[in-house]
């Protein structure tokens, strides 16, 4: 099975992260998480999101909060199928988030699961390698 890239834009998102990293793992998959702010580290998240396919990777989950930028700018940088969760944070309780992941532009996809819901990032990721795979 392909491996997966999975990215947050903060060490903060690790704890919603890290529950869909461990059902990824516990199906055997091979899983790379990185830290890289779309607003911080904008070069290196872009340099991930092109080589993503490259090291092997054949889905790409993102983790962010409040503008959730992440994944809609790693979408625009890779052809592999982007994931997008939605963190709570701040005031909007993650509405915010879940609205910039839905609401990216035409030729930019991203599939958005609900507010903190890394589990089903990491069951929908499943399926596509296994749809992948053949």
């Amino acid at each position: 099975m392909s491996s997966v890239l999975v990215m947050m834009g903060s060490e903060s998102d690790m704890p919603t992260m890290k529950k869909g990293v461990a059902i990824l793992r516990e199906h055997g998959v091979d899983v790379q998480v990185e830290v890289s702010s779309a607003h911080r580290q904008p070069k290196r998240t872009a340099e991930l999101a092109e080589g993503a396919e490259a090291a092997g990777h054949a889905v790409v989950i993102c983790g962010a909060g409040l503008s959730a930028a992440l994944p809609g700018v790693v979408a625009a940088h890779t052809a592999l199928p982007v994931i997008g969760v939605p963190v709570s944070a701040g005031t909007l309780g993650g509405l915010d988030a879940l609205l910039s992941c839905a609401q990216m532009p035409p030729g930019v996809p991203v599939a958005a699961v609900g507010i903190d819901n890394a589990k089903n990032a990491a069951h929908l990721a499943l399926r596509i390698l296994r749809a992948v795979r053949g």
